[in-house]
């Protein structure tokens, strides 16, 4: 599992890649934060559930991405810890994070541009551009 930022003309992309869908989701969060240089502040846990269903993987990682970007801009929460079921068209995620320290980009959106998430020989990848 990992995630790694790849060039794109004006906005960020990231490549990510796991051993399962679950995996998939939960880096491709981590490797949002990253982009974005997101750090928590100590304190207390904040634990959140969000459940959606779309017609494709690609529409259920754009859920969930949004999601925690509007998590972050609107209440100030990064999210760190994620247990992610993907049973076909439905997603459900209990997470957990804390409030946020500091952060040196901001992301405006998550794009569908040229979204398509693989199946590979190691499991499956896929490759998010952002809005910045």
């Amino acid at each position: 599992m990992g995630f790694e930022e790849i060039v794109h003309t004006a906005d960020w992309a990231l490549r990510v890649w796991a051993d399962n869908l679950e995996g998939l989701f939960a880096e491709a969060a981590r490797g949002m934060y990253a982009l974005s240089g997101a750090n928590q502040a100590e304190g207390p846990k904040v634990k959140r559930t969000f459940e959606t269903q779309a017609q494709d993987a690609e529409s259920l990682l754009v859920a969930f991405l949004s999601e925690l970007v509007y998590a972050l801009e609107q209440e100030g929460v990064i999210f760190d810890e994620f247990d992610v079921q993907v049973e076909g068209t439905k997603l459900k995620v209990e997470m957990s994070g804390a409030p946020i320290l500091s952060l040196t980009k901001a992301i405006k959106a998550v794009t569908y541009h040229n979204l398509q998430v693989r199946p590979t020989a190691r499991g499956y990848e896929v490759e998010i551009v952002f809005d910045v």
